[in-house]
């Protein structure tokens, strides 16, 4: 594959897995994939964001109820608001058991994110 080549990135699915994606060095990034891309590292540039991030990554068992990971110097709402935005990026996934959400990371979204910058290629 030639430097000048678009590499077309795997397509955010429902449940908010992305398989591999080739590295950077592999290819040009099309704008679609740039855009999807660059929302992530966007949402995770935000330091309570990436608390939380840190808080639900590292909890026991993989997944944090909001309120075991709310702590993070702001308030409630402002945590919801957070959260959601790694939500709608595909960073974590939700799930409600009565009155609590918990939340996971997505492994294989990181996983991208990660693949996406080895230089290693």
């Amino acid at each position: 594959m030639s430097k000048s080549e678009v590499v077309e990135l795997p397509v955010l699915q429902e449940d908010g897995a992305v398989p591999c994606c080739p590295p950077i060095t592999a290819g040009e990034l099309s704008p679609a994939d740039a855009e999807k891309m660059a929302a992530m590292f966007k949402a995770l540039s935000d330091p309570v964001r990436l608390r939380l991030f840190s808080k639900i990554a590292s909890h026991p068992g993989g997944e944090a109820c909001v309120c075991d990971i709310a702590d993070v110097g702001v308030s409630q709402p402002t945590v919801s608001h957070h959260l959601k935005k790694l939500r709608e990026t595909g960073l974590l996934t939700s799930e409600r058991r009565g009155t609590w959400v918990y939340y996971q990371v997505a492994p294989s979204v990181v996983a991208a994110m990660s693949a996406l910058l080895d230089l290693r290629s």
